[in-house]
C-alpha cells in the first residue's frame, strides 16, 4: 500500500479510537475487517456492529462515502424457501435474529445523517488464488480430513460467488458512485448447485462425492453445517445496473478447475 501512495494508519476492530482516527483523516472508508472466530461468533458480531457505529459517528454530517461489508447468505437465512434475492431485500432487526443484520441496517442508516453509505454483500465463496482461508478452502480441507466430498441432501442447495478481484472493482466503485444508502452485491455466480462444487473437489482429490443426510452434517462439516445446506441463490442485476459492475473474471467452478486451490503447500 505504501508503495502505491497510500498512507498506513494501523488499528484494531477494539481500539474504537485508531477507528475514529483514521475516519477522520481519510477522504473515505471500506470496512473489509471482521473476526472469524467462530468460537465468540456473538462477540465478533459486537465488535463488527460498534466499528460501523463509532466510524459513521466520525464521519456523520460530512458526506464521505462509507462502504460496509455484509453477506449474501443472510438473505437465505431471513427468506429460506430459496427464492432469488435481490439487492431491495432489507431484514428487519430480530425477526427473525440474524448475524451482521444490526451492522448492515446501522450503515443503511447513516445515509440519513450526512453519510454517504452503502453495504456490499458478498456472496459466501470470494474465489481465487488469493483465497486460503475461505469457505472453498475449509471444504477442501475436511474433504481431506474425512476421505470423502460431502453435499447434503441431493446437492440441489445453491451458493453465489464471486472472483476476488471482481469484488475488489465492485468495492472502489462503491467508493466512488453508490448512492447514499444503496445495497449492492457482490455477485458474479447467481447460484452454483453445492453438488457441482463437492463434484470438483472430490475428482480433484481423487475422492468419493457423497450425500449426507443433514442429521450428519454436523458432525461432517462442524461449523460450516449451518452455511452448507442453506439455499442462498443470489441476484446482482441491480448492481451491475447502477454502478457499471461487470465481472470478468472466472466463475467458480473455472477457477476450481484451475487447481491452484489443491496444490499442497
Amino acid at each position: 500500500m505504501t508503495a502505491a501512495g497510500a498512507g498506513v494508519h494501523r488499528g484494531a476492530l477494539d481500539d474504537l479510537d485508531s477507528l475514529s482516527g483514521g475516519a477522520a483523516a481519510a477522504d473515505g472508508v471500506i470496512h473489509l475487517a471482521f473476526k472469524h472466530d467462530f468460537s465468540d461468533y456473538a462477540g465478533a458480531i459486537t465488535a463488527d456492529l460498534r466499528a460501523v457505529e463509532t466510524i459513521g459517528a466520525t464521519l456523520e454530517g460530512s458526506g464521505k462515502p462509507f462502504v460496509v461489508t455484509s453477506g449474501t447468505l443472510m438473505l437465505a437465512l431471513a427468506h429460506p424457501s430459496g427464492r432469488l434475492g435481490t439487492e431491495l431485500d432489507a431484514i428487519a432487526p430480530g425477526s427473525p435474529p440474524l448475524p451482521r443484520v444490526e451492522a448492515e441496517n446501522a450503515a443503511i442508516a447513516l445515509a440519513e445523517r450526512g453519510v454517504r453509505s452503502s453495504v456490499v454483500r458478498l456472496a459466501p465463496s470470494v474465489h481465487s488464488s488469493a483465497d486460503h482461508h475461505g469457505f472453498v478452502p475449509a471444504l477442501i480441507g475436511i474433504a481431506r480430513d474425512k476421505g470423502l466430498s460431502a453435499y447434503v441432501g441431493d446437492g440441489a442447495t445453491r451458493w453465489p460467488a464471486v472472483h476476488t478481484l471482481d469484488a475488489a472493482r465492485l468495492f472502489r466503485l462503491a467508493l466512488e458512485a453508490a448512492p447514499a444508502g444503496s445495497r449492492l452485491h457482490g455477485v458474479g455466480d447467481e447460484g452454483v448447485p453445492f453438488r457441482d462444487i463437492a463434484d470438483v473437489i472430490g475428482r480433484r482429490l481423487d475422492l468419493p462425492a457423497v450425500g449426507i443426510s443433514r442429521e450428519e452434517a454436523d458432525g461432517h462439516f462442524g461449523f460450516l453445517s449451518a452455511f452448507v445446506s442453506l439455499d442462498n441463490p443470489t441476484s446482482s442485476t441491480r448492481t451491475r445496473e447502477l454502478l457499471g459492475w461487470r465481472p470478468e473474471h472466472p466463475a467458480l467452478i473455472p477457477d476450481l478447475e484451475e487447481g491452484h486451490y489443491f496444490t499442497d503447500i
